[in-house]
């Protein structure tokens, strides 16, 4: 493992000024850093972006989504995805699928990787996830809950816990249920995404729902929706009867968001210390991860790209930037375009519209 050269003296400064406000929690038998955890999403959340993201305040993460079967049939590409980094601290993997042999028998071979626990998602909307009865479908089979819990925890040592909806549509906003489900069958926690399978990532999250649930639950419950924007983040955390919160979507384009949130004064201000120079530094942290990760320079590329787009998202001339950035083929010519960007914004602020749709085909 490579030396992780140190952020500057600057940032390390500005970050050190949120640190002070984050304190860990205990979510069931696991210890968190704060109450702020970055929840799984496809294609997202790698052995980089974790590494990143716990570096910049995330209390805990979540693997991306995993396939049980693949685990099972050994498919090297899904194998890799189940490594964890020597300085992850906080981190789960997650699992999905149907079958209750399946899912305990790739939830062995996951857990030999050394994760803190494992999670079973039922939250994911997408078609070729739930047509084959895994992802949000889990959620309309209740009576086959029990069971795949009961199996899944017979061949784990290490915590369970789940990532749901509210239900599969508005006409059956089951979350209760499931919860109570979960806590008679020994899952560690619960997160939940404020929107049925049907909305997917439409319309907004259902927040009065998800503090509701916080009337009946036994076991910890982590809420998880709209979390854009640091000062929406901070609102939540002081009113919230939920135990933690998960950020999806928010850290793409804010990836300070876990830190900004922590302070409630700060976050008000909806104004940023955080400058194009330390985007930067960021991302040249990235890279390094990147190319401790993966072994050829197009997936680096590719990793990179649509991550430092994102990070781009409300500065001046972004959508410049990006054209640049997807146009580029070699990985230093993406470095050297973003150096020469982010560091000329000098003070800018970034201004982003959190009422646009962002993302509607969804990650978290």
């Amino acid at each position: 493992m490579n030396h992780v050269a140190p952020f500057s003296e600057k940032l390390t400064k500005k970050m050190n000024n949120f640190r002070n406000y984050a304190h860990p929690i205990k979510l069931g038998q696991i210890s968190f850093d704060s109450k702020l955890l970055l929840a799984p999403m496809a294609g997202i959340c790698n052995i980089p972006y974790r590494l990143l993201m716990e570096d910049l305040g995330a209390g805990g993460t979540v693997s991306e989504l995993i396939s049980c079967h693949g685990i099972n049939y050994g498919n090297e590409r899904t194998l890799e995805m189940l490594k964890i980094h020597p300085l992850e601290r906080n981190v789960g993997i997650q699992l999905f699928g149907e079958d209750p042999d399946s899912m305990a028998r790739a939830a062995e071979v996951a857990e030999s990787f050394g994760p803190k626990f494992l999670d079973i998602n039922m939250g994911c909307p997408v078609a070729k996830v739930v047509t084959k009865g895994g992802g949000s479908a889990l959620m309309k089979e209740v009576q086959s809950l029990a069971p795949l819990f009961e199996k899944m925890r017979s061949k784990m040592k290490i915590p369970l816990s789940i990532k749901i909806r509210t239900g599969w549509d508005g006409n059956t906003r089951n979350a209760l249920e499931v919860i109570k489900i979960a806590q008679d069958s020994g899952i560690e926690w619960v997160a939940i995404h404020g929107r049925t399978r049907t909305q997917q990532y439409t319309g907004l999250a259902d927040w009065d729902f998800i503090e509701n649930l916080n009337q009946e639950k036994k076991i910890p419950l982590i809420g998880n929706g709209d979390l854009h924007h640091p000062f929406g983040v901070s609102e939540r955390l002081q009113k919230t009867q939920c135990d933690a919160l998960m950020i999806a979507r928010g850290a793409l384009r804010n990836p300070f968001i876990f830190l900004e949130s922590l302070d409630p004064d700060y976050a008000s201000t909806k104004r940023s210390i955080f400058l194009g120079e330390d985007y930067w530094e960021v991302i040249k942290r990235l890279r390094q991860y990147c190319e401790e990760t993966f072994k050829e320079e197009r997936t680096i590329l590719v990793q990179l790209r649509k991550l430092v787009v994102w990070f781009a998202a409300g500065f001046p001339h972004a959508a410049s930037f990006r054209s640049q950035i997807f146009a580029s083929q070699v990985l230093q010519d993406c470095m050297n375009i973003s150096e020469d960007y982010f560091l000329s914004l000098g003070s800018s602020q970034k201004f982003i519209n959190y009422d646009e749709v962002f993302m509607s085909s969804g990650h978290g």
